[in-house]
């Protein structure tokens, strides 16, 4: 089955909403530019009123690494998900945790490249200059062809919405999906209604 994560929670409510829309994991980003960003403080209460089973993911981009594990002691975080310019070095210094690291999606997939990241998962997103996520753009999905060569968890995210995420599932066999802007009526403020119609199409499949 594949397993979805709801990113860019930045309140109670809608961490609950997405709970009991069915999702296995939720995004917290800790990266300052973000509209959807949250502090480590507020982070930190809100997780702790959170079920166990829940899986607590922090996004960073760029960030130090005396900062990231602050935070992920703090908030007791389950993954690290490094969405920036970081090197395969910088996440070997987080053997302790589960690092996802995020490839923005140009024009091609440079799978060498990739390989060089001895990481727990990697994430698919698609690139905006501009911006480092959440942007509700969907890259190329034809440049995926060699991500069955991939033997870690794949995240796929970037303009995921109920009508692709089908047709996304059934071609690229992706391990997770990764939604955020979609299921939004504002950056950092979900829609219960879109939430539950993207579960219930993932759950088909």
């Amino acid at each position: 089955m594949v397993r979805v994560k709801i990113c860019g929670i930045t309140n109670l409510g809608d961490a609950l909403s997405s709970i009991k829309a069915g999702c296995d994991a939720l995004g917290f980003v800790f990266y300052k530019k973000s509209p959807r960003y949250i502090t480590s403080q507020k982070a930190s209460r809100l997780i702790r009123q959170l079920p166990a089973k829940i899986i607590k993911i922090g996004v960073f981009a760029n960030a130090r690494e005396k900062t990231i594990r602050h935070i992920a002691q703090l908030c007791r975080l389950d993954m690290l998900q490094f969405h920036g310019n970081e090197s395969a070095q910088f996440c070997d210094k987080f053997r302790n945790y589960k690092v996802i690291k995020a490839f923005r999606i140009k024009d091609r997939i440079d799978l060498a490249k990739i390989l060089r990241y001895k990481t727990f998962a990697y994430l698919f997103d698609a690139f905006v200059k501009s911006r480092l996520g959440g942007t509700g753009k969907r890259f190329n999905w034809n440049l995926c062809a060699d991500l069955a060569k991939i033997k870690q968890p794949v995240f796929l995210s970037g303009g995921l919405t109920e009508k692709n995420v089908g047709q996304a599932i059934k071609t690229l066999h992706p391990d997770w999906v990764d939604v955020s802007s979609y299921v939004e009526v504002a950056p950092g403020k979900k829609d219960p209604q879109k939430l539950k119609g993207f579960m219930s199409v993932v759950r088909k499949k």
